[in-house]
């Protein structure tokens, strides 16, 4: 019988341990996660868990946990008019969407998703501290060296480590990214502070000429996540954790609707950060490397997709390391990107495409919009990305 594979992780964000979790589903259990940072904490900002990965996470035995912290959805995504606060579409979520789907729609602060992954991932699996500088494919392994001066050997290497990634650039030649003249704003507030219409469990987003803005409750309701599209200015800054101005976060949604105004009034303090578009990557695998999540796909916002895809990625690349030997690593990983590259792509794709749709200046092509969305199916809205079952992939 074949020796078990080594599997080494980099990146601990929700992407890598829902690798790890999978990966121990899968029977293999010589796992390790290196993530670079001194713990495992997220930044305060709401995250969507849509059903095709709730069916994932229930296979994992997390579906408690997460209801316990989560807010499931029951109107869905609202999209309302920025001026006024016009319902424009309305994609219920709720009972009818479950029973096509088979799962609820979730809304969840990233924090409390990342420690229901933790607290699943076993202890001694997780190596913090340690940052990638360095990684080598050598006939029979992978050799990894990190910035504290330890090394490690694998029989396969995952990159989970994020729109920076190192793994990436370790593999495969720089990635070009395009400034995409856009930059969010992100905040939370607490739910006493917020207008009636926030509390709701419904995704609502407001849209208006060159920009739109975003609201959902997380924290079980306590907190209402906010945040933003719109022109950056002279924001450059792709970071989650740069500190952003709440006067100016004011100021670029003045005259919108009071509903709007009396929740950025809420606002204390907010991160900001600049939106980069990319193309889809030729490659996700190399030998006995592969990337996951926002390390191999990159996506904009619009469809809330990010967190879901990376635990899609993390169920097909278990899958397809279920049987494999430490010979057999670079075939299965690259089953696994051909199983994943074209739906992930896909989904890519069409986040990119509703920047458009979501910032037209009020005149004739704006209302044809909204026309075309009152005509919509509401439930089926999105079908082909929250009906799928990934795991069916694998045959």
């Amino acid at each position: 019988m074949a020796e078990p594979i080594r599997v080494a992780i980099v990146g601990g964000g929700i992407g890598g341990l829902a690798a790890a979790l999978f990966l121990r589903r899968a029977g293999l259990h010589d796992v390790a996660v290196f993530e670079q940072a001194p713990e495992l904490r997220e930044i305060g900002a709401g995250i969507q868990v849509a059903p095709n990965a709730v069916r994932l996470l229930r296979r994992l035995g997390l579906a408690d946990a997460l209801a316990a912290v989560a807010v499931r959805l029951e109107g869905g995504w609202e999209f309302r008019r920025w001026q006024d606060g016009r319902v424009l579409f309305s994609q219920p979520m709720g009972v009818e969407a479950e029973q096509r789907f088979g799962e609820p729609y979730y809304v969840v602060h990233r924090g409390h998703l990342l420690d229901l992954l933790r607290a699943a991932v076993p202890a001694a699996w997780i190596r913090l501290d340690h940052r990638c500088t360095a990684v080598a494919e050598q006939d029979d392994a992978v050799l990894l060296r990190f910035a504290n001066g330890e090394s490690a050997r694998a029989d396969a290497l995952i990159g989970a480590d994020g729109i920076h990634s190192v793994i990436h650039d370790a593999i495969l030649p720089p990635e070009k990214a395009t400034f995409s003249g856009l930059s969010a704003y992100r905040a939370l507030v607490p739910a006493a502070q917020a207008p009636e219409i926030a509390h709701r469990p419904v995704t609502t987003l407001w849209l208006g000429p060159e920009r739109h803005l975003v609201h959902y409750p997380v924290s079980a309701g306590r907190e209402i996540n906010l945040v933003s599209c719109n022109p950056a200015g002279d924001w450059r800054e792709e970071s989650w954790t740069a500190e952003g101005s709440v006067e100016d976060l004011a100021a670029e949604f003045a005259g919108w609707d009071p509903c709007v105004q009396q929740l950025i009034a809420g606002v204390s303090e907010t991160k900001q950060y600049a939106f980069y578009d990319r193309e889809p990557l030729a490659h996700w695998t190399r030998g006995r490397v592969a990337l996951m999540g926002d390390a191999a796909h990159p996506m904009m916002p619009f469809l809330a997709q990010g967190a879901s895809q990376a635990i899609e990625d993390a169920a097909v690349l278990a899958g397809c390391l279920r049987e494999a030997a430490a010979e057999s690593v670079a075939p299965a990983l690259a089953r696994y990107e051909a199983l994943r590259r074209e739906r992930a792509s896909r989904v890519q794709a069409a986040s990119r495409e509703s920047r458009h749709h979501h910032h037209l200046p009020d005149g004739e092509e704006q209302r044809r919009r909204d026309a075309a969305m009152a005509g919509e199916d509401p439930v089926g809205h999105n079908a082909w990305i929250y009906g799928h079952d990934v795991e069916q992939d694998l045959g």
